[in-house]
């Protein structure tokens, strides 16, 4: 009897770490949350014309209890393209469809504004689906 419960305790262990290691892909208005999580990652998934393809994102942290925006612009134009002039160089570069937030192990807990250990709970408040990956 005890070897049966070992067992399931430790199949239910894997199932539990296997199926929080992907949050998956959140559509517009849903909400994903990451548990002591060593890394999540954001990414764009999808365009909008109302959104200029921009994923939007809020962010709670139990660490320090704060809520931080998070926007993806992969289509956004973020600075002018080339010489205007001014006798600067080309500073043209388009927005990012990814981020990573990574886990300060430096920080106590609650100490940074990127410390993601804890519950982390993602919500989309945009028009495009963005893909989210717990490690």
């Amino acid at each position: 009897m005890k070897k049966l419960a070992l067992v399931g305790t430790m199949i239910f262990a894997v199932f539990c770490l296997a199926a929080s290691a992907f949050a998956g892909t959140i559509a517009p208005g849903a909400k994903t949350s990451c548990n002591n999580a060593s890394s999540i990652t954001l990414e764009a998934k999808g365009t909008s014309a109302t959104d200029r393809s921009n994923a939007n994102a809020v962010i709670w942290k139990s660490s320090n209890f704060s809520t931080i925006p998070i926007s993806l612009g992969p289509e956004e134009n973020n600075s002018h393209a080339g010489d205007r002039g001014v006798g600067m160089a080309d500073k043209h570069s388009m927005g990012r469809n990814k981020v990573t937030l990574m886990k300060q192990d430096n920080f106590s807990r609650g100490d940074s504004i990127g410390d993601i250990s804890g519950e982390v709970r993602i919500e989309n408040t945009g028009t495009v689906p963005i893909e989210v990956t717990c490690q």
